[in-house]
């Protein structure tokens, strides 16, 4: 348990490997027994943004021009001596190959932390239940966001790592705190909870839902490690369950995480916002995440504003042949037949918001990180106001998701036109 050991379907995040001198320790194994880290994410204050701007959050073309200015450099057999051209011959080995000196590579010189998880103790009944040093506390009060997670897990765990679409979010969250100001929120698919606990620096309540006993645990214990954080700003963050293949909010009283019929009743009466980062890489899950939004949206009274992140990550399939994206088609799919929708109970508006807001995590926002506004208006007309049979009841069971074959043939089909039905 030194070093961590991958498998044929083992996921990791780019978070995890990237971060200068991250802080990796493990501090005990999930109840799947799954190694569980530690990491301190730091809230850049606008100087060290400024200071960072210009060396560590420099863009992929610019590292690729000064890379390939260094290779140059180093790689040239003939270089100028005193300010003559030199005409020395190329370094030969004994097979007359070319001979060039190895290039370190920068971590050897301590310039980054390799990655290696420090095992401090394993996890014991009363482990969670431990009250943690004033001094860890005073640490997660001011721009320190504390986050448990795990590294390396299966693609049905990922929700448990932290990832970069996460981070976009949260800037693009703290450069419009004005507009989350004092609003309820509601996240799906939080995962470890960091945009949950930012969003809770400015908005008055968030609930931060997921599926998965073993995954919310996780995020509450998250949530309580950075309470006073966000008690400073009077947010609160409550940890809920929302399974986005089911028709409906739990409240039974004996299921862990469950909703109460006033949490119910202030999420359709009082959620201006829903957010969701990064928690498209699945057909079937994204057909549940409209399902849901659709759900709830058409349910509520007011406009209702949707921020969703997402990273396209490109891989290559025997199907096509070629290199793609198809979790990102079906997903920009499902925004058009959103935007087509016409039920006469909402409608959607569908836009791409640029990604030039300010920076305040240290992280790569490379060019395949995307963020998308939908704004929800409820439409009700005048025949389903008079007819109390059309008028849309509390659920989520609005959408089916599409089968196999819907979704193969779904690149070469049109968009659900204005008044047709969805197919997700």
């Amino acid at each position: 348990m030194d070093h961590i050991t991958f498998h044929y379907d083992t996921v990791l995040s780019d978070v995890h490997m990237l971060l200068s001198k991250p802080r990796h320790l493990m501090t005990r194994l999930n109840h799947v027994g799954q190694p569980v880290f530690i990491s301190n994410f730091k809230i850049l204050s606008d100087v060290e943004r400024l200071d960072s701007s210009g060396s560590g959050k420099r863009s992929a073309e610019q590292k690729s021009v000064s890379s390939r200015e260094d290779c140059e450099k180093d790689s040239s057999p003939t270089q100028e001596k005193d300010g003559e051209e030199g005409n020395e011959e190329p370094c030969l080995d004994e097979d007359g190959d070319l001979d060039i000196t190895r290039r370190r590579f920068r971590g050897e010189d301590g310039g980054r932390d390799l990655v290696c998880p420090i095992i401090l103790k394993q996890s014991s009944p009363g482990l969670e239940h431990e009250v943690e040093s004033p001094d860890d506390e005073d640490k997660c009060t001011k721009d320190i966001i504390k986050i448990e997670h795990t590294m390396a897990t299966p693609l049905q765990d990922v929700g448990k790592q932290v990832w970069r679409g996460a981070f976009l979010l949260a800037d693009f969250i703290l450069s419009e705190s004005d507009l989350f100001r004092g609003a309820t929120v509601l996240e799906l698919g939080a995962g470890t909870g960091f945009t949950s606990i930012v969003m809770a620096t400015t908005a008055k309540t968030v609930y931060c839902t997921d599926v998965g006993e073993d995954l919310l645990s996780m995020c509450e214990r998250n949530v309580s490690f950075n309470r006073r954080m966000t008690e400073l700003t009077g947010g609160e963050v409550r940890v809920r369950l929302l399974d986005w293949l089911q028709h409906s909010l739990c409240t039974e009283a004996d299921v862990d995480f469950s909703w109460t019929e006033e949490e119910v009743a202030d999420v359709y009466d009082n959620t201006l916002f829903i957010i969701a980062a990064d928690v498209i890489y699945d057909d079937e899950l994204t057909s549940g995440l409209f399902r849901t939004l659709h759900g709830l949206c058409s349910n509520f009274n007011h406009t209702c504003t949707i921020f969703i992140s997402i990273e396209k990550r490109m891989n290559f399939t025997l199907r096509h042949m070629d290199v793609c994206c198809e979790a990102y088609t079906y997903f920009r799919r499902c925004l058009s037949q959103l935007q087509d929708l016409d039920d006469g109970r909402c409608s959607f508006r569908v836009e791409q918001l640029p990604c030039d807001f300010a920076q305040f995590f240290i992280y790569e926002r490379i060019e395949q990180l995307e963020l998308w506004k939908v704004t929800a208006t409820p439409r009700l007309s005048d025949e389903v106001c008079s007819n109390p049979e059309l008028k849309p009841s509390p659920g989520l069971s609005l959408y089916r998701p599409p089968d196999r074959e819907e979704k193969i043939n779904s690149a070469v089909r049109p968009a659900a036109s204005a008044g047709s039905s969805v197919t997700w």
